[in-house]
Protein backbone atom coordinates (compact mmCIF):
# COMPACT_ATOMS: atom_id res chain seq x y z
CA UNK A 1 0.00 0.00 0.00
CA UNK A 2 1.06 3.59 -0.51
CA UNK A 3 1.85 5.94 2.34
CA UNK A 4 -1.38 7.82 1.53
CA UNK A 5 -3.40 4.61 1.83
CA UNK A 6 -1.71 3.84 5.15
CA UNK A 7 -2.58 7.34 6.42
CA UNK A 8 -6.19 6.87 5.32
CA UNK A 9 -6.38 3.52 7.13
CA UNK A 10 -4.98 5.03 10.34
CA UNK A 11 -7.48 7.90 10.05
CA UNK A 12 -10.34 5.37 9.77
CA UNK A 13 -9.16 3.68 12.96
CA UNK A 14 -9.34 6.99 14.81
CA UNK A 15 -12.55 8.35 13.25
CA UNK A 16 -14.63 5.17 13.24
CA UNK A 17 -13.03 2.99 15.91
CA UNK A 18 -12.22 5.49 18.64
CA UNK A 19 -14.45 8.50 18.00
CA UNK A 20 -17.56 6.62 16.87
CA UNK A 21 -16.99 3.40 18.84
CA UNK A 22 -17.46 1.21 15.77
CA UNK A 23 -15.26 -1.71 16.76
CA UNK A 24 -16.14 -3.57 13.55
CA UNK A 25 -13.58 -1.35 11.79
CA UNK A 26 -10.77 -2.99 13.78
CA UNK A 27 -11.04 -6.13 11.61
CA UNK A 28 -10.59 -3.95 8.54
CA UNK A 29 -7.66 -1.83 9.72
CA UNK A 30 -5.72 -4.10 12.12
CA UNK A 31 -3.96 -7.36 11.39
CA UNK A 32 -5.53 -10.16 13.49
CA UNK A 33 -2.21 -10.49 15.37
CA UNK A 34 -1.61 -6.75 15.85
CA UNK A 35 0.70 -5.77 18.70
CA UNK A 36 -0.49 -2.58 20.41
CA UNK A 37 2.10 -1.10 22.78
CA UNK A 38 1.13 1.74 25.13
CA UNK A 39 3.81 3.36 27.29
CA UNK A 40 3.28 2.51 30.93
CA UNK A 41 1.36 -0.72 30.35
CA UNK A 42 3.24 -3.81 31.54
CA UNK A 43 2.44 -5.81 28.39
CA UNK A 44 1.29 -4.93 24.88
CA UNK A 45 -2.33 -5.51 23.92
CA UNK A 46 -2.60 -8.19 21.23
CA UNK A 47 -5.07 -8.86 18.47
CA UNK A 48 -8.41 -7.23 17.79
CA UNK A 49 -9.64 -8.21 21.25
CA UNK A 50 -6.74 -6.37 22.88
CA UNK A 51 -7.39 -3.20 20.89
CA UNK A 52 -11.13 -3.44 21.67
CA UNK A 53 -10.36 -3.85 25.38
CA UNK A 54 -8.12 -0.79 25.42
CA UNK A 55 -10.34 1.48 23.31
CA UNK A 56 -13.49 0.16 25.03
CA UNK A 57 -12.01 0.95 28.43
CA UNK A 58 -11.27 4.52 27.42
CA UNK A 59 -14.70 4.95 25.81
CA UNK A 60 -16.33 3.69 29.04
CA UNK A 61 -14.23 6.03 31.19
CA UNK A 62 -14.66 8.97 28.78
CA UNK A 63 -18.00 8.57 26.96
CA UNK A 64 -17.49 11.90 25.18
CA UNK A 65 -13.96 10.98 24.04
CA UNK A 66 -12.81 12.66 20.86
CA UNK A 67 -9.49 12.28 19.09
CA UNK A 68 -8.17 14.87 16.65
CA UNK A 69 -5.25 14.05 14.40
CA UNK A 70 -2.99 17.10 14.60
CA UNK A 71 -0.14 15.89 12.40
CA UNK A 72 0.50 12.76 10.39
CA UNK A 73 3.69 11.79 8.60
CA UNK A 74 4.18 8.62 6.58
CA UNK A 75 7.31 7.02 5.21
CA UNK A 76 7.78 3.49 3.99
CA UNK A 77 5.66 1.12 6.09
CA UNK A 78 5.15 3.55 9.00
CA UNK A 79 2.73 6.33 9.92
CA UNK A 80 3.52 8.69 12.79
CA UNK A 81 0.59 10.67 14.15
CA UNK A 82 0.44 13.27 16.90
CA UNK A 83 -3.09 13.41 18.25
CA UNK A 84 -5.10 15.30 20.84
CA UNK A 85 -7.53 13.30 22.94
CA UNK A 86 -10.21 15.09 24.97
CA UNK A 87 -12.88 13.76 27.25
CA UNK A 88 -14.70 13.97 30.56
CA UNK A 89 -14.00 11.20 33.06
CA UNK A 90 -17.48 9.81 33.72
CA UNK A 91 -16.64 6.14 34.18
CA UNK A 92 -14.17 4.01 36.12
CA UNK A 93 -10.55 4.42 35.05
CA UNK A 94 -7.85 2.04 36.29
CA UNK A 95 -10.00 1.05 39.28
CA UNK A 96 -10.60 4.72 40.18
CA UNK A 97 -14.08 6.17 40.52
CA UNK A 98 -15.09 8.80 37.94
CA UNK A 99 -13.74 12.25 38.73
CA UNK A 100 -16.10 14.23 36.49
CA UNK A 101 -13.07 16.22 35.32
CA UNK A 102 -12.21 17.04 31.75
CA UNK A 103 -8.79 16.10 30.46
CA UNK A 104 -6.74 16.51 27.31
CA UNK A 105 -3.75 14.36 26.48
CA UNK A 106 -1.44 14.18 23.50
CA UNK A 107 -0.31 10.71 22.42
CA UNK A 108 2.07 10.02 19.57
CA UNK A 109 1.38 6.87 17.55
CA UNK A 110 3.94 5.05 15.45
CA UNK A 111 1.98 2.54 13.41
CA UNK A 112 3.61 -0.08 11.17
CA UNK A 113 1.75 -1.54 8.21
CA UNK A 114 2.00 -4.82 6.29
CA UNK A 115 -0.34 -6.33 3.73
CA UNK A 116 -2.76 -3.42 3.99
CA UNK A 117 -3.23 -3.60 7.78
CA UNK A 118 -1.75 -2.11 10.93
CA UNK A 119 0.48 -4.82 12.41
CA UNK A 120 1.93 -2.76 15.25
CA UNK A 121 1.11 0.50 16.98
CA UNK A 122 3.41 2.05 19.56
CA UNK A 123 1.75 4.80 21.59
CA UNK A 124 3.63 7.19 23.86
CA UNK A 125 1.91 9.71 26.11
CA UNK A 126 2.41 11.80 29.23
CA UNK A 127 0.55 9.59 31.69
CA UNK A 128 1.65 11.65 34.71
CA UNK A 129 0.16 14.86 33.29
CA UNK A 130 -2.98 12.98 32.25
CA UNK A 131 -3.52 11.54 35.74
CA UNK A 132 -2.77 14.91 37.36
CA UNK A 133 -5.48 16.58 35.27
CA UNK A 134 -7.96 14.07 36.67
CA UNK A 135 -6.78 14.63 40.23
CA UNK A 136 -5.66 11.01 40.55
CA UNK A 137 -2.05 12.05 41.24
CA UNK A 138 -1.23 15.29 43.09
CA UNK A 139 0.31 18.13 41.15
CA UNK A 140 3.48 19.49 42.76
CA UNK A 141 3.19 22.97 44.23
Amino acid sequence: MSTEQNKALFSRYIAEGVNQGSFAVFAEVFDPDVVYNVSGLPEPMRGHAGVEQLVGGFRAAFPDIHVTIEEMIAEGDKVVARVTVRGTNQGELMSNAPTGKQAAWYPVHIARFANGKIVEDRVTLDQLGFLQQLGLIPTPE
